[in-house]
């Protein structure tokens, strides 16, 4: 399994919690070389006043555990 396939696994499990609250995520690239994940919030995770505390709090976690290469993930 490629790291963007675990990526789109993790974010997978994510998902189900993000569309009960009308949000979702779009994978757009991992940077190998810098470690950075960059994805898009969409739906109500785009104004959410707490979208940067799921995203540090829960999707890079998330995806640090299961590829710890990941350094970092960014909304775009």
């Amino acid at each position: 399994m490629t790291k963007e396939e675990q990526i789109q696994d993790v974010l997978e499990q994510i998902r189900p919690a993000l569309h009960a609250d009308g949000g979702d995520v779009e994978f757009l690239g991992f940077d190998e070389s810098e470690g950075i994940v960059h994805l898009r919030l969409m739906g109500a995770c785009e104004s959410c006043p707490i979208s940067m505390l799921t995203l540090k709090e829960g999707i890079e976690k998330r995806i640090q555990n299961t590829l710890p290469e990941v350094t970092e993930v960014l909304a775009i």
